[in-house]
């Protein structure tokens, strides 16, 4: 919040001045006894200790401030974990002991509890995988695990936990037929970290909770295909499989983002190698550069060539349809359309 940064920026400010100070005084240090070679030798390493040690010392408390605001805040998310479950077992064995209950609310107050305490539980156990996880000399003992099965567990008990009746959790399996997402390490460890994550989407969610969980793998085209949907201006994804081409279908009058396209494609670990292009439009100019000007404000740039001179010289003020590859985005600046075919529709 506002009093950490504070903290901080006062602790860095600090160390700062308390830097520079140390820096002009080894200066002024330097040219009053620049003459007498021993001093100097002296003053110098004396005054190189104490910057360096004024250095450390200011990364030091702002890493301690840092550890400690997070620190904070866990113990503040665990107490809440802890309080809320609590109160709920109390109120219902309150109820049923001040109250006659009915057989059939009676079984419902002791399933809750039941949820109840199995919440507790998981709150227990991630502490303690937390407290493991934390230690620098620990024992690992790595095993195959099922992605797949821990992701169905960890969905199963955030809906029963927050008493979710309609799927508002729902896991997207996009594993071609046969396969499975198998991974070498801690089972408990890889079931609290999605169990984190399921939990932080659930309360950042807002009102109406729509979590999906998505497993895939880099050679599922299904889940490319899900991910470059997700993207601005992007109308249609295509993944020919046989060829290894990705065709995306802009929404009109947008400009894709190619260089973000590309880096969704090697993420989902694919190796685009050439990125084709067909922009129609007319002939335009910028800054005495060649382009395709299409629906809206955008512009296609192209590359010097043959085709793109011969283009020009016949495109006139005509629409024209240009088919080409698009070369990497150089030093900030946009790809260029290298033309390999173009025609008047």
């Amino acid at each position: 919040g506002e009093v950490r940064r504070l903290k901080v920026w006062f602790v860095a400010l600090l160390g700062g001045l308390l830097i520079a100070v140390a820096v002009a005084l080894n200066i002024g240090w330097i040219v009053v006894n620049w003459r007498t070679g021993l001093l100097l030798l002296v003053g110098i390493v004396s005054f190189s200790v104490l910057i360096v040690g004024l250095c450390f010392n200011t990364a030091f408390l702002i890493r301690e401030i840092g550890r400690t605001e997070r620190h904070n805040a866990f113990i503040h998310a665990v107490t809440h974990e802890l309080k809320t479950p609590l109160a709920s077992i109390r109120l219902y064995l309150q109820t049923l002991r001040q109250r006659d209950v009915d057989p059939v609310r009676q079984q419902e107050f002791i399933e809750t509890m039941l949820t109840d305490v199995a919440r507790l539980q998981s709150t227990i156990d991630q502490v303690l995988i937390t407290g493991k996880t934390g230690r620098a000399r620990r024992v690992v003992n790595p095993i195959d695990v099922n992605l797949s099965e821990v992701i169905g567990e960890c969905v199963t008990v955030a809906g029963q936990r927050h008493h979710f009746v309609n799927d508002e959790v729902q896991v997207v399996d996009l594993l071609p037929q046969g396969e499975s997402a198998i991974v070498m390490g801690d089972r408990e460890e890889i079931q609290a970290a999605i169990a984190n994550l399921i939990d932080n989407a659930i309360k950042y969610s807002g009102e109406r909770v729509r979590v999906a969980v998505e497993l895939s793998c880099p050679s599922c085209a299904q889940g490319l295909e899900r991910r470059l949907g997700r993207l601005d201006h992007i109308g249609r994804v295509q993944i020919q499989n046989d060829e290894g081409n990705v065709v995306l279908e802009p929404e009109p009058g947008h400009d894709l983002d190619l260089e973000e396209i590309r880096r969704v494609i090697r993420n989902a670990g694919f190796l685009p190698t050439t990125v084709w292009l067909r922009a129609v439009g007319r002939v335009t100019w910028v800054d005495s550069v060649p382009g395709i000007a299409l629906s809206g404000d955008g512009v296609v740039t192209l590359a010097t060539g043959d085709l793109t001179d011969r283009l020009v010289a016949e495109a006139g003020d005509r629409i024209v349809q240009v088919m080409g590859h698009v070369s990497p985005a150089d030093n900030g600046q946009a790809g260029l359309l290298h033309v390999e075919a173009f025609e008047f529709p």
